[in-house]
């Protein structure tokens, strides 16, 4: 197991700062509408630090293929988002909530087009480990990706929709990250003061295999 780094420790204030979800773009107040969470899990298992998403299976009637955040809606008897958003990661990629220290949770933010609530926990992973999809369902793979790769600026443009709708995208060998993932992936790296320049004016449209999703 490996302790909590100095820096992100030092952190801590920003994720619950009053101006956190300032950072967000696009963000909208939270309108009482269904509660979810997902989990933003940072480790270093060597000398970088890295970030867990799941890959979405392509049959799913929603974000088929996507690359997102562990996590998903609360149960009925479930009031804490952060309880849930470590459920959501056991079930999903098999994370063992033990393995994880909470370090914040950020503001939550309207998202219109699936009209959830989302709390973002941040949390650090103190054993990583290798990780296999638990729902074979709705989770086709799960990745570990470094933090660096989503910095560089080469893997960094904004998509595009035809309406003119646009936001950040990460795009990692075969993998496109986009959506309310992305938004929430650069609003963090900027609260955290990790975001290293980029070109917004490189654009790309999104994948023909997204093509049935509009935020």
């Amino acid at each position: 197991m490996s302790g909590l780094p100095a820096e992100l420790g030092d952190l801590r204030p920003r994720f619950t700062a009053a101006d956190a979800l300032a950072h967000l773009r696009g963000a909208r107040l939270p309108t009482g509408a269904r509660p979810a969470a997902v989990l933003i899990l940072l480790g270093r298992p060597a000398d970088d630090y890295e970030i867990v998403f799941v890959e979405k299976t392509a049959t799913l009637r929603n974000h088929a293929g996507q690359i997102a955040f562990p996590g998903g809606s609360l149960e009925p008897d479930e009031t804490d988002p952060v309880t849930a958003a470590l459920r959501e990661a056991e079930e999903e990629a098999g994370i063992d909530p033990a393995t994880v220290e909470v370090l914040g949770v950020l503001p939550t933010a309207h998202i219109v087009r699936s009209d959830f609530d989302v709390t973002s926990v941040v949390g650090w992973w103190r054993d990583p480990v290798e990780l296999v999809p638990v729902d074979t369902v709705e989770i086709a793979a799960v990745h570990r990706i470094g933090v660096p790769a989503l910095l560089d600026p080469a893997n960094r443009l904004t998509w595009m929709l035809p309406n003119g709708y646009a936001g950040p995208a990460f795009v990692i060998g075969d993998l496109f990250i986009w959506g309310f993932t992305a938004f929430l992936l650069d609003g963090l790296f900027d609260l955290l003061g990790w975001t290293t320049p980029w070109d917004a004016s490189r654009t790309s449209a999104i994948p023909p295999r997204f093509f049935s999703e509009r935020l």
